[in-house]
């Protein structure tokens, strides 16, 4: 009769190793999926640590309500829905939504003033502050740069405040609906903070 002796604890030790291999695989599957699924999100980080937020509103300007002829220019094209004579100064302060319909919710609004810069009034300098409500990020953008009324225009990002602090980007403005009384622009946003903005915060100024 041969015996056979097991060494104490031995199925234990085997299962154990058993679980921390599952568990491994279940953190490695776990960390794919979520490098695979952050990828198409609107809020990313990159390799040097620059946050960055990308999003599209809409904003609606209605002729004599919410955007204004200030000084009637000299020369160039007349006044029409895409023109101003050249010299023209405008004012405005247009309501920005979350969809092409201006019905829908605002979340900003654009202020600001243009001058029309070219012969054929499709061109302007334009310099404006949007004031941004979204779900996480409250403050404001500055932008400045040249707008053209029936072509998509950038426009570079000059600074912010509040949760724009530091910002940095440029925003694209693209005709949708240029009929009627109230015409309509998609600006699509493209921010990016330096790492050196996380360090600040409007908590740590002395106001």
């Amino acid at each position: 009769m041969t015996l056979v002796f097991h060494a104490p604890g031995a199925p234990a030790i085997a299962m154990a190793q058993l679980l921390q291999l599952c568990l491994l695989a279940a953190s490695l599957f776990a960390l794919s999926f979520k490098a695979t699924s952050s990828s198409s999100s609107s809020s990313s980080h990159d390799s040097h640590g620059i946050e960055s937020l990308h999003f599209a509103l809409y904003q609606h300007e209605t002729i004599n309500k919410t955007g204004y002829i200030i000084v009637n220019g000299p020369a160039g094209a007349g006044v029409g829905q895409t023109t101003t004579p050249f010299g023209t100064v405008f004012a405005f302060q247009d309501p920005m939504t979350v969809a092409a319909n201006i019905s829908s919710k605002i979340v900003a609004i654009a202020e600001g003033t243009s001058i029309t810069s070219s012969f054929d009034g499709l061109r302007s300098i334009s310099i404006a502050k949007i004031t941004l409500r979204l779900k996480n990020l409250k403050g404001s953008i500055s932008i400045v740069g040249g707008t053209h009324n029936i072509k998509p225009a950038d426009h570079p990002v000059v600074g912010g405040t509040g949760d724009f602090m530091f910002v940095q980007g440029y925003v694209t403005s693209s005709p949708v609906d240029l009929k009627g009384l109230t015409v309509t622009y998609k600006i699509v946003f493209h921010l990016y903070w330096p790492p050196y903005a996380k360090k600040f915060s409007l908590h740590d100024k002395h106001m």
